[in-house]
């Protein structure tokens, strides 16, 4: 039986329900949210989130396990409080506007001896591990790999949960939090699954152009990655690749050989065709937020008229 939604409920096989007292009002849901559990099993996940504590309660729409079963702790419609401090093209608490799944993961894992353990000791073979770095940066780490029957559940239930309210996006817990979340890490294959479930591949890149005087392009999403290539200068053309928050990918369209990282206060929408601008939020953090009190003391260079020029990023 395939996975249909009646009244916000879930319906379909190794599908059941628990009910979560951690949850606040009706919302409608715009985004979907991955997370993994960092927990021990399904079980004892479900029985963490549906538990009221004296505070840090916590909660999700569903917790997707290894073997493919769902459990949906509250309906489709309803805040739950999986997302925390959050923000995503120009919303500020992502609970209110965001479907959670947790997926049931140990996530990061530590190498103690020959073995790789999670933070609470269960250890894990070599074959359910995965070494890589995360996209927002630090070192190759080791990472609870997910089943192919986890993948497989996840693509079908954000498939049907995007058709069925027209969500604008698929998302990690890393892109609207990464200063302080990792989930669901590199080993779930996230930017697959958002192309596979949202399927923008036939849309033609925005266009943006670079408005400071001289802006970095970096390896990664963050003023600590190293360059890629010399600073592009004002007025020159790139191609967005992917939009986060604060920073984008992009290609330089007189070099396509140059691809990196930029700081989203300084380049604005040229001739963007395909797909809409992102709604970056870059008035206040800039000047507050750790992301970019780096830019912002960046390396200067020679500028015109004996003026010392300001390079971004």
């Amino acid at each position: 039986m395939t996975l249909k939604i009646e009244n916000h409920q879930l319906v379909g096989d190794l599908v059941s329900h628990r009910s979560t007292p951690n949850h606040g009002g009706i919302m409608a849901p715009g985004y979907l949210i991955f997370h993994y559990t960092a927990g021990r099993s399904v079980e004892g996940s479900v029985q963490s989130l549906c538990t009221r504590k004296p505070r840090g309660n916590a909660s999700a729409h569903v917790v997707l396990g290894r073997d493919g079963q769902i459990v949906q702790l509250a309906p489709f419609n309803v805040v739950t409080w999986h997302a925390g401090v959050s923000q995503w093209a120009g919303l500020v608490g992502l609970n209110s506007h965001s479907i959670g799944i947790e997926m049931d993961n140990a996530g990061l894992l530590k190498k103690v001896g020959n073995q790789y353990q999670a933070w609470f000791g269960k250890a894990y073979p070599d074959d359910e591990v995965t070494l890589a770095a995360h996209r927002n940066g630090g070192p190759v780490s080791p990472w609870h790999a997910y089943t192919e029957a986890q993948i497989e559940r996840a693509i079908e239930l954000a498939e049907l949960l995007v058709e069925h309210y027209d969500l604008q996006d698929v998302l990690g817990h890393e892109d609207i939090a990464p200063d302080r979340k990792i989930d669901p890490g590199p080993a779930f294959p996230l930017a697959a699954v958002r192309s596979r479930v949202i399927g923008r591949e036939e849309d033609e890149p925005a266009r943006y152009v670079v408005t400071a005087s001289s802006l970095n392009i970096r390896k990664g999403p963050d003023a600590s990655f190293e360059r890629v290539a010399a600073a592009l200068k004002n007025g020159t053309e790139v191609l967005l690749l992917e939009a986060r928050d604060r920073w984008s990918l992009v290609e330089v369209i007189a070099d396509p050989e140059i691809e990196g990282w930029v700081s989203n206060a300084y380049i604005t929408a040229h001739s963007a065709r395909g797909v809409a601008a992102p709604r970056f939020s870059v008035a206040g953090p800039a000047s507050t937020d750790p992301t970019f009190a780096s830019v912002n003391s960046g390396k200067q260079k020679k500028g015109g008229k004996g003026k010392k020029a300001r390079r971004h990023g």
